[in-house]
């Protein structure tokens, strides 16, 4: 009988020594922001992720989202965010959507735009990170963020024009911009 590792998380060849950092620094951060232990197979490229003591099952599914995100191509930094409840983490996997691989590369390149202006400019008006990998598609940042630039992105999926996207994200970013004002409005009263 063996012993329990923790919950497998399977990461890119390639991205393993991001999640170790230099001299261990990228795993004993992870460790630390999300209470958690982890253990690395450098043949299998998995990292098993077990609680630390008094971790909570969420910061466990955040670890673990962490580790998915800097596999996809995040960096170290980028992911430590998510032990703030108020990140997220979402994926669009584009095989979803793409009929071939024509279809898929000529997505990913509405996706990213000429010379990642597209890309940036996402980033840029809601204020979150975006990495486009082989077939995946990860988004970063606050939640509410998070999902305004997944619905962009979508919209670019489906064909819509980067000059429609761009203007519902200025539609977007005000609703959000006057949302979050009431808000520290209504706390500012409560004061």
């Amino acid at each position: 009988m063996c012993a329990y590792a923790g919950i497998p998380v399977p990461v890119k060849p390639e991205r393993v020594g991001v999640i170790i950092g230099r001299d261990g620094s990228g795993i004993a951060a992870l460790e630390k922001a999300f209470r958690v232990n982890l253990q690395v197979d450098s043949k299998t490229s998995t990292v098993y992720i077990s609680p630390a003591e008094g971790a909570t099952p969420l910061e466990v599914l955040r670890a673990k989202q962490a580790i998915e995100a800097a596999s996809l191509g995040f960096s170290l930094d980028d992911v430590l965010h998510l032990s703030d409840d108020s990140w997220c983490f979402e994926t669009v996997d584009l095989s979803d959507v793409a009929r071939n691989v024509d279809d898929l590369r000529r997505i990913k390149a509405r996706i990213i735009g000429e010379e990642g202006k597209a890309k940036k400019n996402i980033e840029q008006m809601v204020h979150v990170r975006i990495v486009v990998s082989d077939k995946i598609v990860g988004i970063l940042g606050e939640c509410e963020n998070v999902e305004i630039a997944r619905r962009a992105v979508m919209m670019l999926v489906s064909g819509r024009t980067h000059g429609s996207v761009y203007s519902y994200l200025r539609s977007a970013g005000r609703e959000l911009k006057k949302k979050r004002m009431e808000l520290w409005e209504t706390k500012q009263r409560e004061v």
